[in-house]
């Protein structure tokens, strides 16, 4: 069991620890049930940290769903000057809040 990792979801990457929440984007499971990701970059910390080349070979990092949700309103506004061009739109990201149990490398 190593202490850290540095994974990738949803064409983002994250730290994450033993017992930590994360909000990623949305995964189409349900509450409650086990997620597994398989692309891990970087495991471990100071002197014992294993880099990947790009992904570290056996190591996976798993977790459990927790919710699922929509970020908070954002606005997008287009605006053009002296053309009278404008556009308010809303947008909320969906989400997924996943608890990490456990970092096998």
């Amino acid at each position: 069991m190593s202490d850290q990792a540095i994974i990738k979801t949803g064409g983002k990457q994250y730290r994450v620890a033993v017992g930590e929440k994360l909000r990623i984007e949305k995964l189409p499971t349900e509450v409650g049930g086990a997620v597994e990701f398989d692309e891990v970059l970087l495991v471990g910390a100071g002197e014992k940290a294993r880099v990947g080349t790009p992904l570290v070979e056996g190591a996976k990092v798993s977790g459990v769903v927790k919710a699922h949700g929509r970020g908070k309103k954002l606005i997008v506004y287009k605006f053009r000057r002296r053309k009278n061009y404008r556009r308010k739109n809303g947008h909320r990201q969906p989400y997924t809040e996943v608890e990490i149990t456990g970092i096998s490398a």
